[in-house]
């Protein structure tokens, strides 16, 4: 009886540990989350959380002011751990006559963002 209820643990373990990390078309493996710390915005240039990564805070940026990236940044994954919504944008303007996206900020995590950023707004909530 003892083994069974610890086989049933671990293998909720594992399949919560699952579900827990997201998942690409491109890949059959599981994409490994990026290291983003509590309270921050954190964009990398390569898809799966990979290449260089830029961290943003409340602290150094205005709430509801375009910020637009670097020219040449090349946005490919976000974690949005700042507690506030965040859209990105493909504009650098944070025009929405190109695409766009609102993400919560209680941990979201974007390991293939559907657009290249090009600037963001941190949202009051």
């Amino acid at each position: 009886m003892r083994t069974t209820v610890l086989a049933t643990a671990l293998a909720a373990a594992a399949l919560a540990a699952t579900a827990l990390t997201p998942q690409t078309a491109a890949h059959s493996a599981p994409v490994g989350l990026g290291s983003c710390a509590a309270g921050q915005l954190c964009l990398w240039d390569a898809p799966d959380f990979t290449g260089t990564r830029r961290t943003h805070e409340l602290s150094t940026t205005d709430i509801e002011s375009c910020v637009p990236l670097p020219k040449g940044s090349r946005v490919q994954a976000l974690a949005n751990r700042t507690g506030r919504p965040v859209t990105t944008y493909q504009s650098a303007e944070c025009a929405e006559t190109g695409e766009f996206e609102t993400y919560p900020g209680g941990g979201t995590w974007v390991p293939r963002s559907p657009y290249q950023v090009r600037a963001f707004k941190i949202w009051e909530n």
